[in-house]
């Protein structure tokens, strides 16, 4: 995990083609099946993955809490990039890149709080978080390729 600028970034590479990781993000059956942290579950409420679509769901915690998330889908650039701005509570900037690394995927995933004070509150949430969102990934990745 890499802090920047009201940034934090991750890297993490899968050993599946890049084409693989796009879907398990475009498609809503999938992405909600991985989004968030270890033990959260999601339902979909709208999941239209396009740019200027929304996707609102409700992020399920172990706890019994329900967190209604809205995201506004910017940029889907086919394969290479995802660009979401998630507009409810915490307003940060979601951009996801895939590159392919002889048949594996590196994806870099940033996440960039508007404002700075946002940043510093949910920073020591969100690195751990960010990572068990990745881990979650990368298992349904594994379940997918085999």
């Amino acid at each position: 995990m890499t802090i920047g600028e009201n940034e934090l970034i991750a890297t993490r590479e899968y050993d599946v083609p890049r084409e693989l990781v796009f879907r398990a993000w475009t498609t809503p059956d999938l992405l909600a099946r991985w989004w968030g942290p270890q033990g959260f579950t999601n339902t979909n409420q709208v999941c239209d993955i396009r740019p200027g679509g929304t996707w609102r769901f409700i992020m399920h915690g172990p706890d019994g809490v329900d967190y209604p998330n809205h995201n506004v889908f910017v940029e889907i650039v086919p394969s290479e990039r995802i660009v979401l701005d998630h507009v409810s509570g915490h307003e940060f900037r979601i951009t996801a890149t895939f590159e392919s690394i002889e048949g594996s995927t590196r994806v870099t995933f940033r996440q960039l709080f508007k404002e700075k004070e946002e940043f510093e509150k949910s920073k020591p949430i969100c690195i751990e978080a960010n990572e068990q969102n990745l881990d979650r990934l990368g298992k349904l990745l594994a379940e997918l390729a085999y």
